[in-house]
């Protein structure tokens, strides 16, 4: 008789017999046809990371970087396991009604700076980056919807390290909402042209979390209130010549936020915009992109927002170059004599409570082993209003001391 895949492995584990596989083959062939439709991937992504000079209190404070959350020296001067990701899932097929579904779950430091776990659990290297059913409906072209946790719809970097194209993330990225809870539906009206739309319970990445109480802020708002988000795409047709794959994308999300940046929490409603482009050029294997991202806090006369540049050049099948040039404005959130990012020291110059940086990032990947990405990176942030941003003893409450900081990393990704 021929055993499912399933049965045969579970059979060399010791958990079933093929006598009593052989009775329960036609009652479990449902669950069996099931299971063989499920995928198995993920990857394991680690570092190894420099900070130039001995005061590391203050790193760039650009998320999964050098500092967490609360401000603590995290990944400088050492090597690290970022986290590991585990992504179960069944992709929706071309039928008309559809049926999928994805978990996609985290492990390691970066599980906390994630930050999705659900409302009243502390989170332990351990988080859900996505969990949700996919479902499609025979309406035109298909009416696609994800309900339950997934991804931001805006940005020009993602969430996963190994789909960038450098490895440090920009500050644009680190201000942009990451995962919610929600419904969201998405439509293709053609080849070109495709839009999203959604509605989710937060801002903010807390599982099942709420703008009403109970949550974890001392403000609430009414039990109707929900974060809502919208976005277009646009791709540029085969017959625009070397312009053909190029995209354009914008997009916006409007909810309530529990924001904990720079060591302190305000309880907002805020609206991410966002705008970028994919162009390709003239030249064989040169991409140029560029991005804007503007968070706007509603209780703040004040926006905090970024725009960068991308350019990368694939030279051969495993070598390629890429780098990034990004303008960073910080500016006082709520009134608060801080920025969003950043907690600049006190000086004299008047700037103590804001900040603009330049960061320029330069990454060489060469993919060398089978299933492995291998890169060296090389950033310099740059404190523009000449305000020491950077630096200070992390052993005490020490306030920044330097206007530069200078950082090269090794990254190495195995995807399976």
């Amino acid at each position: 008789m021929k055993y499912n895949k399933w049965t045969v492995a579970l059979a060399a584990l010791g958990v079933v017999s093929l006598a009593s596989a052989a009775k329960a083959e036609e009652k479990a062939s449902p669950i069996m046809t099931s299971l063989a439709s499920t995928t198995i991937s993920g990857y394991v992504d680690t570092s190894a990371q420099w900070n130039f000079g001995t005061g590391n209190g203050h790193n760039p404070p650009y998320k999964f970087g050098a500092n967490d959350a609360n401000g603590d020296v995290e990944k400088a001067d050492g090597f690290n396991l970022n986290v590991i990701q585990l992504r179960i899932d069944k992709p929706l097929d071309e039928s008309d009604w559809a049926a999928g579904y994805r978990a996609d779950l985290w492990f390691g430091p970066d599980a906390n700076t994630l930050g999705t776990t659900s409302t009243g659990v502390s989170s332990s290297d351990f988080a859900i980056r996505q969990g949700y059913v996919a479902l499609r409906a025979p309406v035109g072209t298909g009416l696609d919807f994800k309900m339950g946790v997934f991804d931001s719809i805006i940005g020009y970097e993602s969430i996963e390290s190994g789909n960038n194209p450098n490895f440090t993330r920009s500050y644009g990225h680190s201000i942009e909402p990451q995962t919610m809870t929600g419904l969201l539906v998405s439509y293709r009206f053609g080849d070109c042209f495709s839009a999203s739309v959604g509605v989710a319970d937060t801002f903010g990445p807390t599982i099942n979390g709420r703008a009403f109480y109970p949550n974890d802020s001392t403000e609430a708002m009414a039990e109707s209130y929900k974060t809502y988000m919208g976005s277009i795409a646009l791709t540029a047709p085969d017959d625009w010549g070397f312009l053909a794959g190029s995209t354009l994308y914008a997009g916006i999300v409007n909810g309530f936020d529990d924001l904990t940046y720079a060591g302190q929490t305000e309880a907002v409603t805020v609206t991410s915009w966002y705008a970028g482009a994919t162009v390709a050029t003239p030249v064989t294997g040169l991409r140029a992109g560029a991005a804007f991202d503007l968070l706007d806090g509603h209780n703040s006369n004040n926006n905090t927002w970024s725009v960068a540049g991308y350019l990368s050049y694939q030279a051969t099948e495993k070598l390629s170059f890429h780098g990034r040039v990004e303008y960073f404005k910080d500016k006082l959130f709520d009134g608060a004599t801080r920025g969003l990012l950043f907690d600049p020291a006190p000086g004299d110059l008047g700037n103590q409570d804001k900040a603009e940086v330049l960061a320029l990032t330069g990454t060489v990947q060469y993919d060398l082993w089978k299933n492995v990405i291998s890169r060296l990176e090389f950033r310099w942030d740059h404190s523009l209003l000449g305000n020491d941003l950077f630096g200070g003893d992390p052993n005490t409450p020490e306030a920044p001391d330097l206007k530069n900081a200078t950082m090269v990393a090794l990254n190495l990704i195995y995807k399976f």
